[in-house]
């Protein structure tokens, strides 16, 4: 199921770049030495998107990359808890992470990628493990792409044409 893509004007957002890299162009005078930053943000209260920007100076790469994940905000869904309705694997690339549903008082239990997703994305007790890959772009895409991809009970009981109390007997 596509989830929609959230007007951002309302939300108070908050961002953290999880990685800047230093990339060099080899030209005929030399190097170029431009900037990549990849950043997340979200409201903490459902709401995250993640982009990349690019850039010959630091700042200027990571208001991009703001401007990026900004337009790619996806709204999620979360239990009574602060976790998720139920497990699933994201998957983006060759990078695999664990989304596990927990009780309360577990925390965010994360690797730093996924945890600041899940931070900015307002969970508040969740366990992930990352699989495969370990490139921070794709562990943060597929921790994205996990989440976009639950179901509320609601949700399942809707398409299989039943109601919410015969799903759970």
């Amino acid at each position: 199921m596509k989830r929609t893509i959230v007007d951002a004007s309302q939300l108070e957002l908050e961002d953290n770049v999880v990685t800047i890299k230093r990339v060099t162009k080899v030209v005929k005078g030399g190097r170029t030495m431009r900037f990549t930053a990849l950043v997340v943000v979200g409201d903490k209260n459902g709401h995250v998107g993640a982009g990349l920007g690019k850039a010959a100076e630091i700042p200027e790469a990571i208001r991009k990359g703001k401007e990026a994940a900004i337009k790619s905000l996806v709204e999620l869904p979360m239990d009574e808890n602060g976790s998720v309705p139920h497990d699933f694997i994201g998957k983006f690339g060759s990078a695999e992470v664990l989304l596990k549903k927990s009780p309360e008082g577990t925390g965010i239990i994360a690797g730093g990628p996924a945890r600041s997703v899940l931070e900015l994305a307002g969970f508040k007790n969740i366990r992930t493990k990352s699989l495969g890959s370990n490139n921070k772009q794709n562990v943060v895409l597929a921790t994205i792409e996990g989440l976009k991809s639950l179901k509320t009970p609601e949700e399942v009981a809707k398409l299989r044409g039943i109601s919410v109390d015969q799903l759970f007997n």
